[in-house]
């Protein structure tokens, strides 16, 4: 499930009101809050929100917000979050998205993970995908044969597996297609490494 930074903020926000006051805050408490200038933006978020069964709400009661304890992150996963795209071809800048996703610590997702959406079908050997989302532990370093966002000259990102070879980086495709790429240490830096990948079947 992916929840938008806003809707998360607002989630916490809602918690946090609640455990200091006892009742849920208003439309407009909300809105004050986040600078939101408009009650039906404020009611579209949460709207989402208790569409993915984050949030209960009875339209006819005021300061009806209830969050659903057994959904929330603290019980069942950890929020990670959603950084942008990574490619898994040729080199892509990666970019920031307000997103952050719910995931079971189970899968080994913790506060040092991240995630991001591959594009592109180097790695399909390795059943990376291009549209999967990769779970990634934040890391400097790697051991070879690892999957690894390597950051290329401090600002291209690719996700590769990771070997030195003769005083080079050798970042090789899981693709038999393609050629590996060799960097001089000093242009890579290593962002983090691969420990899960997140499909959506259609």
């Amino acid at each position: 499930m992916i929840v938008t930074k806003r809707q998360k903020e607002i989630l916490d926000f809602v918690n946090v009101f609640k455990e200091k006051r006892g009742y849920a805050p208003s439309i407009n408490e909300i809105g004050g809050q986040f600078k939101i200038s408009s009650p039906a933006t404020v009611h579209q978020h949460l709207k989402n929100l208790q569409e993915k069964g984050l949030i209960r709400r009875s339209p006819s009661r005021h300061r009806s917000i209830e969050v659903i304890p057994s959904q929330g992150a603290e019980h069942n996963g950890i929020y990670v979050p959603v950084l942008g795209e990574i490619a898994a071809g040729y080199p892509i800048e990666s970019y920031a998205e307000p997103d952050v996703m719910t995931m079971p610590r189970e899968l080994g997702a913790d506060e040092e993970c991240y995630l991001l959406r591959v594009r592109g079908d180097s790695m399909i050997e390795d059943h990376i995908l291009d549209g999967d989302l990769v779970l990634v532990r934040k890391s400097m370093t790697a051991k070879p044969g690892q999957t690894i966002v390597a950051l290329i000259d401090g600002r291209e990102a690719t996700l590769k597996k990771y070997f030195v070879e003769g005083g080079r980086i050798r970042l090789e495709p899981a693709n038999s297609t393609m050629q590996p790429l060799y960097f001089e240490p000093v242009r890579v830096r290593i962002q983090g490494t691969v420990v899960g990948v997140i499909r959506k079947y259609s």
